[in-house]
């Protein structure tokens, strides 16, 4: 189903051409529009509800519990329509699926990096709001990867990424003849320095626009690149993909868990007996 409109209050939406009945609460959000099909592989069942350029949807279930997934393509301003569109035909949750360049040594190729919250040097979410607003993750979305990754036996790290415009100088890569710019060396060595742990190029406006409209947003991305031991390998793609797909499951038994106990957010005491 096409949209005719730019109208934000259409049924159909007009970049993602998906409505209400077309997409679940919890959204899973990778780049590339192949990596849909890899992770509806992991799911009971679903269906492609929608395609229209760099945005791939399709909805079914986890171990039962509803899901959506939806391509954003690459980069802040796609993945801002994204969450917008989505968020208008009533998705709440979010969760980044992709992969990422680690800066620490400790980070190993193929394994998994948990986002806490995301250092804001892209462009889009400044669109929105004041740069030293943070683009900080949604505790029980935090917690839910956690517990999957635990639970899936896989290597993970915790901590705060580093979202950009730029793969190539923004990350402090050389461009086309080995152009530099200005100040590539001190950037990630002050990155290094203050502890973060990888690039991508997604994350911040994700988690920045979630927190200005009260919705649910992480991000959890396999390591291809280490930027300190010089390893690339894209090895391990499906492990976020999985880990993301299992989160969302824990987190509806988190929401379950939040309405039965009659509390206002989901906390460690809900899962102790005490």
């Amino acid at each position: 189903m096409t949209s005719d409109s730019e109208d934000p209050n259409d049924d159909v939406q007009y970049h993602l051409e998906v409505s209400e009945a077309d997409v679940a609460d919890s959204v899973l959000l990778p780049g590339n529009p192949e990596r849909v099909e890899k992770v509806v592989d992991y799911w009971d069942d679903h269906d492609i509800v929608a395609e229209h350029r760099e945005y791939r949807t399709a909805t079914g279930t986890h171990d039962g519990t509803p899901i959506s997934v939806t391509s954003t393509g690459i980069g802040g301003p796609s993945a801002a329509i994204a969450l917008e569109e989505l968020a208008r035909v009533g998705a709440d949750s979010f969760i980044r699926v992709g992969s990422c360049g680690a800066i620490q040594e400790e980070a190993s190729i193929g394994d998994l990096v948990i986002t806490t919250g995301a250092v804001r040097q892209e462009g889009t979410s400044k669109e929105y709001v004041r740069e030293d607003y943070p683009a900080s993750a949604d505790h029980r979305i935090v917690s839910a990867l956690v517990a999957a990754a635990e639970e899936l036996g896989y290597d993970y790290h915790l901590g705060v990424t580093c979202s950009t415009d730029s793969f190539y100088a923004g990350q402090s890569r050389p461009g086309f003849k080995d152009f530099e710019a200005s100040g590539s060396d001190e950037r990630i060595a002050a990155l290094q320095e203050a502890g973060v742990l990888n690039f991508e190029m997604e994350a911040a406006t994700i988690l920045t626009l979630a927190n200005l409209y009260g919705l649910r947003a992480g991000a959890v991305c396999t390591v291809y690149a280490n930027r300190v031991t010089g390893e690339f390998r894209t090895e391990g793609e499906r492990k976020a993909a999985k880990c993301a797909s299992l989160a969302v499951s824990y987190l509806a038994e988190m929401d379950a868990a939040v309405e039965e106990a009659d509390a206002d957010s989901w906390h460690a005491g809900l899962s102790i007996d005490r």
